[in-house]
């Protein structure tokens, strides 16, 4: 890729390959941010709470950067099917620009989610349900969902969000050299 200019038909199929993995990766990257909103923000979320509203606006960049990812996934493959026309390009550059600085935004965010969480140990997590020890919480019908899963369950989503989270900034770092190199700038 750096080593100096490919064939078109190399452009092609590492365009193709970028352009599915992004697909994946932010249709991965989207399910998972609803599912931790589904599972356990819907219910945390206050703008009085400062470290859940953290929670509430990573989630929702992390859904943004989820369809900027699939926006430069699209880009990519109908860019390794249309070499020709400069629009494409210049639309690769700039999603594929947007995608990785919002997906590396997300990645901080998260970071600072799950330190957050391990912080309070997911006090903030519980703190719809009455019962603030997540051990004598079944017991109660105070609370809005299983509170014995949902620490766990909320950092190991937010864990694989990360992984997604990286590899979207790498593959769309991908086809931002591979559009700065068709743009030949």
């Amino acid at each position: 890729l750096a080593s100096g200019h490919l064939d078109p038909g190399s452009y092609r199929k590492v365009l193709m390959k970028t352009g599915l993995i992004l697909l994946i990766v932010g249709h991965l990257s989207f399910i998972t941010g609803a599912l931790v909103h589904g599972t356990a923000l819907r219910f945390v979320v206050t703008a009085r709470d400062a470290t859940s509203l953290h929670y509430g606006v990573t989630n929702s960049a992390s859904v943004i950067a989820a369809l900027l990812t699939i926006s430069c996934g699209v880009s990519a493959l109908l860019l390794s099917r249309y070499l020709g026309p400069a629009a494409l390009k210049w639309a690769l550059l700039a999603l594929s620009a947007c995608s990785s600085l919002c997906c590396l935004c997300c990645l901080l965010g998260l970071l600072v989610a799950i330190g957050l969480t391990l912080g309070n140990q997911g006090r903030v997590l519980l703190a719809p349900c009455a019962v603030t020890d997540a051990a004598l919480a079944p017991v109660s019908r105070e609370c809005p969902f299983d509170p014995t899963r949902v620490y766990s369950s909320t950092l190991c989503l937010w864990a694989a969000s990360l992984l997604l989270e990286a590899m979207g900034i790498f593959f769309s770092v991908r086809c931002l050299l591979l559009a700065l190199e068709l743009l030949r700038l």
